[in-house]
């Protein structure tokens, strides 16, 4: 495979651009396709069967694109159609944003109690304890449902008082357990993280999903021979299915930079 071709990102709405952030700064010779579905976003509230429907949709529009790595930017869609993706990826390597958090808890977690962060669908799927169990079976986790930080933002309430008291009603179940370690289990929480780390307290390591998701991404590039070596300047396109305006506006509080152009996709 050619390694000058793309990664492909995607998600159902606008998180994922957190992940292309960590990618961008992680491997700046990688050319980027982002895909969110701001259209359908969000995923959360929609049936199993829908989710692997609008899912295979988006990787084939990806694989279309000619992308040379698949990763799943969105915990709700890696919790319920992996398979999906697997079956649409004919070959490309996949990664997702609960195998790359997972991973990282078990490495980090010093006494091997885990706390996971995340929206009531990824929390109700137990994805993130099973897969961490599989890992580790003696960890113990402790999962949270946090259902106003997405809202909370995208409203760009990172600091304000409302957000600090969310958070200490979210972390207070999750901190009498004792946990030595806190997965952020949404691609909207590394957003949050210096206000969860002061609510946490110095002695909880934070799992930042789109850190350790691009760490993961360049493990593999590396191990497969599919990294790039810079003989093109990296291309970063976004590819949205409704309403660009309002995905630049928020997309770029969360990237850090500007967008540039946005392309929407109508299917």
């Amino acid at each position: 495979m050619d390694a000058s071709r793309p990664i492909g990102v995607f998600d159902s709405g606008i998180g994922g651009l957190t992940v292309v952030r960590a990618l961008m700064e992680r491997l700046p010779l990688e050319s980027i396709v982002y895909f969110g579905d701001t259209a359908r976003v969000p995923y959360g509230l929609k049936s199993v069967a829908t989710i692997e429907q609008f899912t295979g949709q988006i990787v084939d529009e990806l694989m279309r694109r000619q992308v040379k790595m698949l990763i799943v930017a969105c915990n709700t869609m890696a919790a319920v159609a992996s398979a999906t993706v697997a079956a649409r990826a004919c070959g490309v390597p996949v990664l997702d944003v609960i195998e790359a958090g997972a991973l990282a808890a078990v490495e980090e977690s010093p006494r091997g109690r885990v706390g996971v962060l995340g929206t009531p669908t990824t929390i109700n799927s137990n994805a993130y304890a099973r897969r961490i169990h599989r890992l580790d079976p003696a960890l113990r986790v402790v999962s949270q449902a946090c259902p106003l930080f997405v809202p909370l933002v995208e409203e760009g309430w990172l600091d304000h008082p409302v957000t600090r008291l969310t958070a200490q009603e979210y972390l207070r179940p999750v901190m009498a357990e004792d946990v030595d370690t806190l997965v952020l289990g949404c691609t909207h929480y590394p957003l949050l993280k210096p206000l969860l780390k002061e609510v946490a307290g110095e002695g909880v390591r934070l799992v930042d999903s789109a850190i350790t998701t691009a760490e993961l991404a360049a493990r593999r590039l590396a191990e497969l021979n599919l990294a790039s070596t810079g003989e093109c300047t990296a291309d970063y396109r976004f590819v949205v299915t409704d309403v660009p305006l309002r995905f630049q506006t928020i997309g770029e509080r969360f990237l850090g930079r500007s967008l540039g152009s946005v392309e929407r996709l109508e299917w």
